[in-house]
């Protein structure tokens, strides 16, 4: 336990000292957050009367996704190039108690998000209004999704291709996810492809949470819920140390 609780100090005091992690898990979900709150120039699905009332579920989602894929993907993809992982993994730590203080990790980061995102967006004029308890079913769903992907690309690619691969799923997952562009408004070919994603599934959910008289689909569930299962799995299955 005490090597465990060690280790998951290292990882969050390293996690919070590197820029280009806080500006993805924290800086870009904030801007986007304010920024859309405060220029109304994307479009907005019909029931939504203020833009943080849309935004905000979806900004949460964002932040898991930030933090669980990118974050942990991008630095545990370059700690296995240059050899980290391995051996970290044949010290008394052993392998299993270093994955679970890098998962612990994503877990309180994701907290500082929440402890940063939900005041702001209150601010801005955020009401949520539904059943809040599902949030945090989903968050666990979301982070277990994003962070099977992030392992799967960390422990199958070099570090630099990891970077790349992350970051431009990141983009096309936050197009594509209904965070900021509903869902509604995309074309129909393309809404069918994202709503099988865990991106569009997560914030379907989140939204569903914090939204008075929006039912939560049993498809939205389902398929995060597949992913959140496949994805660690698929990560377990082929992630190599070295």
């Amino acid at each position: 336990m005490r090597s465990y609780l060690a280790q998951t100090r290292m990882e969050l005091a390293l996690s919070l000292r590197q820029g280009e992690q806080l500006l993805v898990s924290v800086a870009i979900p904030l801007l986007l957050l304010v920024f859309f709150s405060l220029v109304d120039v994307l479009p907005k699905p019909d029931r939504v009367d203020h833009s943080v009332q849309f935004l905000a579920p979806g900004i949460l989602a964002l932040a898991v996704m930030s933090t669980a894929m990118v974050s942990l993907g991008i630095g545990t993809g370059f700690e296995r190039q240059y050899g980290v992982l391995k051996r970290l993994g044949s010290t008394p730590l052993g392998r299993p108690r270093l994955i679970a203080a890098k998962i612990t990790m994503v877990l309180v980061v994701e907290l500082i998000q929440v402890a940063v995102l939900v005041p702001t967006a209150f601010a801005l004029g955020w009401d949520p209004d539904g059943t809040v308890a599902l949030v945090i079913p989903a968050y666990l769903l979301g982070t277990a999704a994003f962070a099977g992907i992030g392992l799967l690309l960390a422990g199958t690619q070099r570090g630099t291709v990891t970077l790349a691969a992350a970051n431009g799923l990141y983009l096309v997952l936050l197009l594509l996810g209904g965070m900021i562009i509903p869902l509604t408004k995309l074309p129909t070919a393309i809404r069918v492809v994202a709503e099988l994603l865990p991106a569009a599934a997560l914030s379907q959910v989140m939204a569903a949470a914090f939204t008075a008289g929006v039912d939560t689909v049993a498809r939205d569930w389902i398929v995060l819920a597949v992913w959140a299962i496949a994805a660690p799995a698929l990560a377990a299955r082929f992630f190599r140390w070295e």
